[in-house]
């Protein structure tokens, strides 16, 4: 079993995705994640993944665009890291990336299994990483990050926008 990243593993930023995480098999987590989330979604019509809790906020449908280019790039950093490349990532603009991804003019069911698809990557990935991989590190606002705590992170993102969808968007409809 993967063990929870202790605090020196990651920028204190990052604490507040870590804490929802439980303590379970990190792979356990993360495949029922992806199994709550389409069930969650799996029925969400078109009205429902435009909207908007508030005027300047993300559509549904942008939240879950958000989280798979999130998982995405974390998974990259992973990769990275466990590679032994101790490289320095520089955070990203998720307002720029949200800009540019364009996921209005996709159908709510497209962005869902882009998500899918993004999540199996990442569980593959993270299945077959040697345990001395874990530990390696890289850096992330100018601190270590190792990919133990990456996938942690992973997680924690998702299970934050879960509480975010639900308290948000999926309220308005009683679907939860």
């Amino acid at each position: 079993m993967l063990k929870r990243p202790k605090k020196n593993e990651y920028h204190p930023y990052f604490e507040r995705y870590i804490e929802l995480v439980p303590d379970e098999e990190l792979l356990d987590i993360l495949k029922s994640q992806q199994e709550a989330t389409a069930n969650l979604l799996q029925d969400i019509s078109r009205e429902q993944g435009e909207y908007r809790y508030e005027a300047k906020k993300w559509s549904l449908k942008e939240v879950l665009g958000h989280m798979a280019d999130v998982e995405r790039t974390l998974s990259y950093h992973v990769l990275a890291i466990a590679r032994g490349d101790a490289v320095s990532f520089t955070p990203f603009d998720k307002d720029l990336y949200m800009a540019n991804a364009h996921f209005s003019q996709l159908d709510f069911q497209e962005v869902l299994s882009d998500f899918s698809i993004v999540r199996n990557c990442t569980s593959s990935l993270l299945s077959c990483l040697p345990d001395n991989a874990w530990m390696r590190t890289g850096t992330v606002l100018n601190q270590p990050l190792t990919a133990r705590a990456l996938a942690y992170i992973i997680a924690g993102h998702e299970l934050h926008h879960q509480a975010i969808i639900k308290e948000r968007y999926l309220q308005k409809y009683n679907c939860h």
